[in-house]
């Protein structure tokens, strides 16, 4: 069974972990310095930087779990401003990572539905995210669930810039 719980500051453990996994998998593989991947997740996904992360009222954290185990999480930051995105009610789609093993249940799918509905709750607008040029599985998954390429933005692994795509959809 598939369940979806707001992530509280007592999950920072497992959001830290989750983070590192998930990233790492669908990252690491683009970073050609293992010790920056390495720092990256270090400074990223550690507990104390993740319970600072979900004390932050600006940030909603979800995580996802199948049969009771946690297998993913999203995150979504509040009136997150962008040049490429003209909304000010707006949310980032920051981050939404499942682990490998558990991409083919298509519950990301699931978990993108969810904050969708709960940024409509908020009465939110937009949903932006960004997405690194050569992910393809995620940037078909956004086009499939009609967001639009509206922008670039760099995102920076320790002095490194990688070349996201911006994506917005209206809510």
């Amino acid at each position: 069974m598939i369940k979806i719980k707001i992530a509280k500051e007592a999950d920072a453990v497992v959001l830290a972990l989750l983070g590192r996994l998930t990233w790492a998998e669908s990252h690491g593989h683009y970073i050609d310095d293992k010790n920056n991947l390495l720092e990256y997740l270090n400074n990223n996904f550690s507990v104390s930087k993740t319970k600072q992360d979900v004390n932050n009222p600006k940030n909603l954290f979800y995580i996802i779990c199948v049969d009771d185990l946690p297998v993913g999480y999203a995150k979504l930051v509040l009136n997150a401003i962008t040049e490429s995105v003209d909304s000010q009610n707006n949310c980032r789609l920051e981050r939404i990572f499942i682990l490998n093993e558990f991409i083919p249940l298509k519950i990301g799918q699931q978990l993108l539905n969810f904050v969708e509905q709960k940024a409509k709750h908020l009465q939110l607008d937009t949903m932006w995210l960004s997405v690194y040029i050569k992910n393809g599985r995620a940037i078909r998954f956004y086009e499939r669930n009609e967001f639009k390429n509206v922008g670039k933005l760099n995102f920076i692994v320790n002095g490194i810039d990688y070349e996201n795509i911006v994506f917005s959809k209206i809510i």
